[in-house]
């Protein structure tokens, strides 16, 4: 307990709240699984403040792909095993015998119900500095992949941001062999002018009309700006 407490950078003044904090369901009715649903919410909250204030040139959609990076399953049993929490978990028998303590979920489930513990302990100020330590690096540079996404998905997303209805594809042309194709597609949105796009496929012929779209609608809220 004193070394974890060390790796965390927070000393208890309730060691029984860590306690429980690593104390899976297996072992009995006093466990983490309150803490856990706390912790959730403590850690969702951080980590979406966070994002919103160091990725400015992020739009909603991006931000929660972001946020559901750094909080997915995966990410926080990648900072249980940082901690070497699978060594001082406390489980039931079962648990132990089929590898609990190497459970991704397990593992999770411990980081959230210590950030929660935290907070009882020390207030929130105490349990948004956690996640933060905690997070480290992976906050301040979220994974460029999350922020990818074609352009017929941007297109949709910013549509919904501004609360406008879905793009609307047509075909209008489709020249060429039938091995060598080219399709020609409108993206329609009832708000400005239609766009056009072409492609070897109808996939690539609405993307091209989606990006044209996007630049179109950036433009136009450029210049009311």
């Amino acid at each position: 307990m004193r070394r974890l407490q060390q790796r965390l950078d927070y000393r208890f003044q309730d060691v029984g709240l860590l306690e429980r904090a690593l104390t899976h369901r297996s072992l009995g009715a006093r466990n983490n699984e309150r803490l856990e649903f706390l912790g959730d919410a403590i850690l969702g909250f951080e980590v979406a403040d966070n994002l919103y204030h160091l990725v400015s040139d992020a739009n909603e959609g991006q931000l929660s792909r972001m946020r559901a990076h750094l909080v997915k399953r995966e990410t926080l049993a990648g900072i249980a095993r940082e901690l070497e929490l699978g060594d001082i978990l406390r489980l039931g028998a079962g648990e132990l015998r089929s590898g609990g303590q190497t459970r991704d979920s397990i593992l999770a489930d411990s980081v959230e119900a210590i950030i929660a513990a935290v907070y009882l302990d020390g207030g929130i100020d105490a349990a948004r500095a956690l996640v933060r330590r905690l997070l480290g690096g992976r906050l301040t540079d979220p994974t460029p992949e999350t922020r990818r996404k074609d352009p017929k998905t941007r297109l949709q997303e910013h549509l919904q941001s501004i609360g406008r209805p879905l793009p609307r594809y047509d075909v209008v042309d489709v020249s060429g062999d039938q091995h060598e194709q080219t399709f020609r597609v409108t993206c329609a949105i009832g708000l400005v002018g239609d766009t056009q796009g072409e492609g070897a496929s109808r996939r690539k012929a609405e993307q091209a009309a989606a990006h044209a779209m996007l630049e179109q609608l950036l433009r136009l809220e450029e210049s009311v700006t």
